[in-house]
C-alpha cells in the first residue's frame, strides 16, 4: 500500500541511534516526572508480571530451551510443567523465573542487600545462585568441582570463543568481579545520554570475564536488568528472535564498540516502556506516546495515519513524538465503526 501523502515520512524511518537514546532519555524523564517513575512490583502486579514471564521465556530460549511462552507461563504462575520436555528445561526457567523476581524487587526495594552501592558482589553470586540451582542439582556442570556450585566463581579455564576472545583464566576472575562491580558504582554518576552504551559495555565485559561456570548469559542479562532498574529503566528483554543480532553486538563490545548492543538494548527498554509501563500508569486522559496506545488490532503506524489524517485527536510535541490519551482512541475507534 503506497504512503498517504500527508504523512510525514520521517515517522516512518529508522531513527538514528543518536535520535533512540534521545528519544529514550525523554521517556524516562517523562516517566520519572509524570508518572511518578517505576512502581515496585508489589503495588503494580499487572506490569511486572507481563515483563517477568516474557523475560524468563526469551532469556532462556536464546540458552537453547525450548518451552513455549504459554507452558512458561503454566509453569510460573500455576506451578505446572506442561507439555513433555526434559526436567532441566523447566528446571532453568523456573530457577530464572526466581531470579528475575528477586531482581524486580531488590532492584526497587533493596533493604538489607545494599549500603547504598548500585550493585554488590554478594547480589552477583545471589542472583546467579537463584537462577541456577534449580537445574544444577539435578543437572550439574560435568565439569564443576564441589567449590563451583551456583554462586562460585570458576576455577576451570575457559576455551577462546568462536570469534577468538579468551576469556581471563580462572585465578584472576575474583578481582576483575571486583572491578567489574567498581565500574558498576560510577553509573550513578554517568552522562544520560550516554548511559545505555554504558551499560552495554558493562553488560559485554561480565560476559567476556565469564565468572561462572555455566550460566554466565542468564546472569549477565539479570544483573543487567538490575541494574537498569535501579537506575529507573524498565528492564530490557533480549527476545529470541534477535540472538542472531545479541550475539553479532557482544562480538562487537568484544573488540571495543558497544554500539551496537547499546542500540539493542534502547530498543528493548522503548519497548517494555509502551507495551507494559506507561499504559498501566497512565489514566484515561492522559497523553501517552502512540506506541503505547497500540493494541494487536491497531497499531502504532495506524494511529499515526489516523492523527496526521486528523480522525484522532492527537498532539506532535517538540520531540516529534506523536501523543494522544486511551480516551481519545475510544473516540476514534467509536467514530470509525459508526463510518462502517
Amino acid at each position: 500500500m503506497s504512503q498517504p501523502n500527508n504523512l510525514d515520512s520521517s515517522e516512518h524511518r529508522r531513527p538514528t541511534r543518536a535520535a533512540l537514546y534521545k528519544r529514550l532519555n525523554a521517556q524516562i524523564v517523562e516517566l520519572r516526572e509524570e508518572l511518578g517513575g517505576l512502581p515496585s512490583p508489589a503495588h503494580a502486579q499487572q506490569i511486572w508480571r507481563g515483563i517477568w514471564l516474557e523475560e524468563a521465556h526469551n532469556s532462556t530460549a536464546i540458552e537453547g530451551n525450548t518451552l513455549v511462552l504459554k507452558q512458561v507461563e503454566h509453569l510460573l504462575s500455576e506451578g505446572r510443567a506442561v507439555g513433555n520436555k526434559e526436567l532441566s528445561e523447566y528446571l532453568e526457567v523456573q530457577g530464572y523465573g526466581d531470579a528475575a523476581n528477586w531482581v524486580y524487587g531488590q532492584a526497587i526495594e533493596p533493604g538489607e542487600w545494599t549500603d547504598g552501592d548500585l550493585l554488590s558482589l554478594a547480589e552477583v553470586r545471589h542472583v546467579h545462585t537463584l537462577a541456577m540451582t534449580p537445574v544444577w542439582d539435578v543437572a550439574p556442570h560435568p565439569q564443576a568441582t564441589a567449590r563451583e556450585r551456583p554462586g562460585s566463581f570458576r576455577e576451570h579455564d575457559i576455551a577462546p570463543f568462536p570469534d577468538g576472545m579468551t576469556p581471563p583464566r580462572w585465578p584472576e576472575v575474583p578481582a576483575a568481579m571486583r572491578d567489574w562491580t567498581t565500574d558498576a558504582q560510577a553509573l550513578r554518576n554517568a552522562e544520560q545520554v550516554s548511559i545505555i552504551e554504558d551499560l552495554a559495555a558493562l553488560h559485554g565485559r561480565f560476559e567476556q570475564i565469564h565468572p561462572f561456570l555455566d550460566g554466565n548469559g542468564r546472569a549477565g542479562r539479570l544483573l543487567l536488568n538490575l541494574l537498569l532498574v535501579r537506575l529507573g529503566y524498565p528492564p530490557a528483554i533480549v527476545y529470541k528472535a534477535d540472538r542472531s543480532r545479541y550475539l553479532q553486538a557482544l562480538r562487537r563490545c568484544d573488540n571495543g564498540d558497544p554500539s551496537p548492543l547499546g542500540e539493542l538494548l534502547a530498543r528493548a527498554v522503548l519497548d517494555n516502556l509502551y507495551r507494559f509501563v506507561i499504559p498501566a500508569l497512565a489514566g484515561p486522559n492522559r497523553l501517552i506516546p502512540l506506541q503505547a496506545l497500540a493494541t494487536p488490532d491497531l497499531s502504532a503506524n495506524a494511529l499515526r495515519v489516523a492523527a496526521t489524517r486528523g480522525r484522532l485527536r492527537a498532539t506532535k510535541g517538540r520531540d516529534g513524538v506523536w501523543r494522544s490519551s486511551r480516551a481519545w482512541v475510544g473516540e476514534y475507534l467509536r467514530s470509525r465503526h459508526a463510518r462502517q
